[in-house]
């Protein structure tokens, strides 16, 4: 039953327009289990800090922590990918990839320029503002929804898509930044 399963899975995934069937299940389960979390007090807390912090970042600067973060992924230098993995925000992220049995593959939250505050694992680049990711969530209003196609994932050796939404401030109804969420394609449905 176990290759029937993955031999769907990979048939589903050889033509595009069947690639977006996985949308309904990616939606069901964005909420039914994530979309609360996104204004848990731990995540709005640690994204609000670091807006503050980086008020007055320019161009320059982000792409200055992008480059210092692609730099520091998988050396024992690290600082800058250190301070995202290493905060209770993290931790809280963490928590929930635990929690869902294998649906979840990674989870990170990001400022309002895009940048990387809370991640559950070190991802490619710090800066995602100039992804669809960010783009598509932030700034686009408080029910605003990304869901990406599902690709074949080497590291994991998995189907997985990516469901991102904006974070909003509880308190005041403002947009403060945005999550993503990787999923298991093949643990989901």
């Amino acid at each position: 039953m176990r290759f029937y399963t993955i031999a769907a899975v990979v048939a589903a995934l050889a033509t595009p327009a069947v690639a977006n069937d996985f949308a309904p299940a990616m939606t069901d389960f964005l909420e039914a289990e994530v979309r609360q979390w996104a204004q848990d007090p731990i995540l709005v807390a640690a994204i609000t800090a670091q807006n503050t912090r980086h008020s007055g970042l320019g161009m320059a600067d982000i792409e200055a922590l992008d480059q210092t973060w692609r730099a520091e992924v998988g050396s024992a230098d690290s600082a800058t990918v250190n301070q995202v993995l290493q905060n209770s925000a993290a931790d809280f992220l963490r928590e929930r990839i635990e929690d869902s049995a294998g649906v979840i593959t990674e989870l990170f939250i990001m400022d309002e320029h895009g940048l990387n505050v809370a991640a559950s694992a070190p991802t490619s680049d710090m800066w995602q503002g100039d992804e669809a990711k960010f783009q598509k969530t932030y700034g686009v209003g408080s029910d605003a929804v990304h869901l990406s196609e599902i690709e074949f994932d080497e590291s994991s050796q998995t189907y997985q898509g990516q469901i991102s939404i904006p974070v909003v401030d509880p308190a005041t109804g403002a947009l403060i930044g945005a999550m993503t969420i990787g999923v298991n394609a093949e643990a989901l449905m």
